[in-house]
């Protein structure tokens, strides 16, 4: 068994791999990376051309398509290192602002002695390493001409290759923090500190909590009275940095924070003193030499540099949306689908068997949209539920937090109890007419024993395996249902991001969903070897 698990395990995790450099393999090799500005308020309110190719090439090294360097950037590093003088920086990027023959050339008459230098220089080091160099004169765009201004914008890039950008991209998926993350913390300070006491409930209250210094959060492992009342900062997935969804926002963060309205809390601070807030320091995220702006805001709260935080909300996040309704959803087609699927196989082309079919027909014939309006009309007009999913207080008072969830679980719920009803039907009624059944009634067992130790039994095995694959199918919620009833889930958010081209998240998504695969199939394999033990995931005897 344990043999067979480690070996579906890595398989699955080779099947991933492969899925996912296929994916990347289609989007950054296939499709036309301007795309990812076509949705970019930023970039396109440019109306300087130099701007507007900074902005560029900045953009295209952040999301990981090129290696970049501007000549600015070069000179602002030789003078960090002490190569050159302030002045010296200075005076090498005084460029000409003639137009010269090209848009695109590297050193222009009008350029002094000593920007000639330093340019060449750069120019050498960068196209001896395989960059390309370009030169962008300063042109001011209005709605009636082209007019020159600003200064020329000069830049080294070089595309990054496919195979180093996959090779990248999966040791990066997993960040381990550690005391080493915070730059500007002092060698002698860093370190993990463990705590029964948690001062963010004043040092009073038992709460255990691992706290570090040098580390990018401040907590790495704590308690709160919230499910599931253990949480950690330690281990995180980096998914990928979305530039539409949530610009800056890796899309595993942007699924797991919390939404709704915030919540004012009495709260200890660093400093130890006691403010009413809804700042959630469990977040604290280290950024260096924020104390000094902080404390002109926020007088008498943060001791360090450990200021950046988040607010306590009353809603859930959008994975806990999606989960709960599938979670739940999928419970009630179980209870439903498997003892109706049974009703049927017993009453084989009976009245029952025949209302059964028309629902099933009626599911799979229809198409879901299309029902999932019908009984949202119906839900409003004859039960008075709210057919937009809302997190406000006010509607929240008016219909209650439940009802929210009543039809969309309902609208998730009928497809499923179809498909089961469908399948345990076929498989009960081809179990009844198996020779072991005939077998088991000539040796004088009883219609009950029959039925439960064999028919019911053969039968269920296939429905058991899709079990753990009903449930973990909630995560990456249900795109339709989702949309229509306005839940803040995770559904639309691979649509959105095809939609946009926010080629990172479309890649760590298909990870996710990857994996999540892979681990219901196993857990599927693992459960139906429990309710049959005859199944066996050894081999023996060329079996």
């Amino acid at each position: 068994m344990i043999k067979y698990l480690l070996r579906r395990l890595l398989s699955g995790l080779f099947s991933v791999i492969c899925v996912v450099i296929i994916v990347m393999t289609l989007i950054y090799s296939l499709l036309d990376r301007n795309q990812i500005f076509n949705g970019d308020p930023i970039y396109t309110k440019q109306k300087q051309n130099n701007s507007k190719k900074e902005y560029y090439y900045q953009k295209l090294a952040e999301y990981g398509y090129v290696y970049s360097i501007s000549f600015t950037d070069y000179m602002a590093t030789l003078y960090k290192e002490g190569q050159v003088t302030e002045e010296e920086k200075k005076a090498a990027l005084e460029l000409g602002k003639e137009k010269g023959d090209s848009e695109n050339y590297y050193i222009a008459e009008s350029d002094s002695e000593t920007v000639k230098k330093y340019l060449k220089d750069f120019v050498e080091l960068y196209q001896s390493q395989g960059y390309t160099i370009e030169r962008y004169k300063a042109v001011y765009r209005t709605s009636k001409k082209l007019a020159d201004g600003g200064k020329p914008y000069i830049v080294a890039y070089k595309d990054i290759p496919l195979i180093r950008r996959i090779l990248k991209y999966f040791p990066s998926v997993i960040s381990i923090d550690n005391i080493h993350n915070a730059a500007g913390v002092a060698d002698e300070d860093r370190g993990i500190t463990f705590t029964l006491h948690d001062p963010v409930y004043g040092g009073e209250k038992f709460s255990p909590a691992i706290m570090g210094n040098g580390t990018t959060y401040k907590y790495l492992v704590y308690f709160d009275d919230s499910f599931p009342f253990i949480h950690q900062n330690l281990i995180k997935l980096k998914l990928g940095t979305s530039y539409s969804i949530k610009t800056g926002t890796d899309i595993w963060d942007y699924m797991l924070g919390t939404q709704g309205a915030t919540v004012i809390k009495s709260v200890t601070y660093p400093s130890g003193n006691v403010f009413e807030t809804s700042d959630d320091l469990h977040t604290l995220k280290y950024l260096e030499g924020s104390l000094e702006n902080s404390n002109k805001i926020y007088p008498g709260r943060f001791i360090d540099d450990y200021t950046l935080v988040s607010s306590y909300k009353n809603g859930s996040s959008r994975m806990g949306y999606s989960f709960v309704l599938g979670i739940i959803s999928t419970i009630i087609a179980y209870i439903l689908g498997i003892p109706i699927g049974i009703v049927l196989a017993l009453n084989k082309d009976k009245f029952l068997d025949k209302l059964g079919a028309v629902y099933i027909i009626f599911i799979i014939a229809v198409p879901s949209l299309a029902y999932i309006f019908m009984f949202r009309e119906i839900g409003k007009v004859l039960f008075g539920l709210p057919t937009s999913f809302y997190t406000d207080e006010v509607h929240i008072a008016q219909y209650g937090k439940v009802a929210m969830y009543v039809l969309p679980i309902v609208s998730l719920a009928l497809p499923s109890i179809a498909g089961l009803m469908k399948w345990l039907r076929r498989y009960m009624i081809d179990q009844m007419n198996s020779d072991y059944v005939k077998f088991a009634r000539s040796g004088g067992l009883s219609e009950g024993e029959i039925f439960t130790n064999h028919i019911a039994k053969n039968a269920l095995i296939p429905i058991v395996h899709g079990v753990p694959g009903a449930i973990v199918s909630g995560l990456w919620g249900a795109i339709v249902t989702e949309r229509l009833y306005s839940v803040p889930g995770v559904g639309n958010i691979l649509t959105v991001a095809i939609n946009v081209n926010d080629n990172s998240v479309i890649v760590g998504l298909t990870l996710f969903y990857s994996m999540i695969s892979v681990i219901a199939i196993i857990l599927g394999d693992i459960l139906m070897a429990l309710v049959d033990p005859r199944i066996s995931f050894t081999t023996k005897g060329g079996r």
